[in-house]
């Protein structure tokens, strides 16, 4: 991306202007294969980062040797700096070239979108789990902003604030069952249900939050994801919805193994319930999830302005909508 960064001012001052503005960038002429080459310096420290299969490797170990708060901190608001960037750089400074890559990205996209999940489902640590499941989310955030329509770029940009929120509340609930249990390999769990009723609870709401259920926020961002997909993209779209399917069976095995069965001595003697500490620093996302499941309007109503000035940018518009024995 740096080289991409001094290319862009290389350019600017050939035309006249050396500027690192964006304001001046995005307003610069560049030839068809300038403007792609880099495109693709940014788009590729952007897909590293959001993480996009097959640049996705790092995180599963990174979250799994983080502390609770840093894999938070890293994967519920950091990672939110590549696909923020997407919308920003790559479709604000290349609009043509964003276009001409998209059909590639839109693949790589349904793959991490369907590998996150199946990776996830025979997960054997919990924070590699989660990172896991955020290597899905992150699948359907490139998918909505690549498709270029309203409903996809708004439901994108709504779907970074809801991952952020079940992502965070997520691994929250992991990192105070792995402190209790000191170890973070689900097989060392079993029964915590009975121990820790409000633990398993707020790992069981956790879960269904990231598996997009409805009445919780995510479910509203990603309706908006698939539904927008499917106008232009069907095939993907349908490819994209089986994630829903796979969310439900990695979300419930999990809190299977870790919480239901009886009750092992090692969990007995180790794991207590979530303390009033706790609960008041997790439940603000519980909150914001329920109401923004039911009423996500001023969100959308913030988001929406924007995401009609970038179709205009990048020089796409909505598809006709198709009606049934129209003439």
């Amino acid at each position: 991306m740096l080289a991409s960064v001094i290319g862009l001012y290389v350019a600017s001052a050939d035309a006249g202007t050396p500027s690192y503005l964006l304001s001046d960038l995005s307003g610069l002429t560049l030839g068809t294969g300038e403007e792609r080459w880099l495109f693709i310096g940014f788009m590729f420290a952007f897909a590293i980062k959001a993480p996009l299969v097959p640049l996705h490797t790092w995180l599963p170990d990174a979250a799994e040797q983080s502390s609770p708060g840093g894999a938070t901190m890293m994967v519920g608001v950091m990672d939110k700096i590549g696909t923020f960037g997407m919308i920003r750089f790559c479709l604000g400074l290349f609009p043509e070239a964003s276009q001409w890559a998209t059909p590639v990205v839109i693949v790589l996209a349904v793959l991490s979108i369907i590998y996150g999940a199946i990776l996830a489902i025979g997960s054997k640590n919990l924070m590699r789990f989660v990172a896991y499941t955020s290597i899905s989310h992150f699948g359907f955030i490139v998918l909505g902003i690549f498709v270029l329509t309203r409903q996809t770029l708004t439901g994108s940009t709504f779907y970074m604030l809801n991952h952020g929120l079940s992502t965070a509340a997520l691994f929250l609930v992991a990192g105070y069952l792995v402190k209790r249990r000191g170890s973070a390999d689900i097989a060392d769990f079993g029964g915590v249900q009975k121990v820790a009723p409000v633990a398993a609870g707020l790992l069981l709401f956790s879960g269904l939050s990231t598996l997009s259920l409805p009445g919780l926020s995510s479910f509203v961002s990603e309706f908006m994801v698939l539904a927008g997909t499917f106008g232009k993209h069907p095939v993907y779209a349908g490819a994209a919805t089986l994630a829903i399917v796979l969310a439900a069976l990695y979300i419930l095995v999990t809190y299977q193994r870790t919480m239901t069965g009886p009750v092992t001595p090692a969990v007995a003697a180790t794991v207590t319930d979530v303390t009033a500490r706790e609960r008041l620093a997790i439940a603000p996302l519980v909150l914001l999830i329920l109401v923004l499941g039911v009423y996500p309007k001023p969100v959308l109503a913030l988001i929406e302005p924007s995401t009609a000035l970038l179709q205009t940018s990048v020089g796409v518009s909505d598809p006709a909508p198709l009606v049934e024995g129209a003439r």
